[in-house]
């Protein structure tokens, strides 16, 4: 299968080839370097699916998370793939079983709150880069072991925000990190001016009240101011 993404034809993890945690990490790092915001959408209707990734998209933030957290997130990822100079993703992934759906659906990368055994394995087997979530410095040695380099840091907030974050690099500046949880216009600049983040997820900047509007031009707006965050 064949994406043409921000970086020319790609071809997509997934398609019967495995994926090392170094190769993954190598991946997720041209996405999160795409644009300082990835939004973090969930999203209940699939019709909106095309016009809320191409607004994202236009206002400069090409890197879309869909959380596997409504019925129809599956068909949302896979219309949003069809829209052009976007990399979709697949978030909350949680079992191998969201794993092999995320790849069907046309997801470029996958996204968890977490990281067990049988969900890294099954990205890897599949070929889905995976974000891991770590909160902790325990946590993110753990992936550092297995090979991974860049995680998600999850709940970022109320695991002691932006402070906690530029702690944890201080002894593990080798992981880069893209914080997501309670993320928001007013904190994302603390975050972003940390020298172990390359980006960071946020919700802001699809609100649910602009999508049921179709309000595709705020919706754009927003994605612009928050394209020149961290500049």
């Amino acid at each position: 299968m064949i994406n043409h993404g921000p970086h020319g034809p790609q071809k997509l993890y997934g398609d019967s080839m495995s994926i090392t945690p170094q190769d993954a990490c190598k991946r997720n790092r041209e996405t999160c370097e795409l644009a300082p915001i990835v939004p973090v959408l969930v999203v209940d209707d699939a019709a909106s699916a095309r016009p809320l990734a191409e607004a994202l998209v236009a206002g400069g933030l090409p890197a879309l998370e869909v959380t596997l957290r409504t019925p129809a997130a599956l068909e949302v990822i896979a219309e949003m793939a069809k829209v052009k100079g976007g990399v979709v993703g697949a978030g909350t992934l949680v079992s191998p079983q969201d794993v092999q759906n995320a790849v069907d659906a046309g997801a470029q990368f996958g996204v968890s709150p977490g990281a067990t055994d049988e969900l890294i394995a099954a990205c890897e087997a599949l070929g889905l880069p995976l974000l891991a979530g770590a909160a902790t410095a325990t946590e993110a040695m753990q992936m550092l072991a297995r090979g991974y380099d860049l995680l998600k840091f999850f709940p970022a907030e109320v695991s002691g925000g932006a402070p906690a974050l530029k702690a944890i690099g201080a002894p593990l500046p080798q992981i880069s990190f893209c914080p997501t949880g309670g993320v928001s216009l007013a904190n994302a600049d603390d975050y972003l001016g940390l020298s172990n983040v390359i980006c960071a997820g946020g919700s802001w900047v699809a609100p649910k009240a602009l999508v049921a509007e179709q309000d595709w031009s705020g919706i754009e707006a927003l994605a612009r101011d928050a394209s020149q965050l961290g500049k």
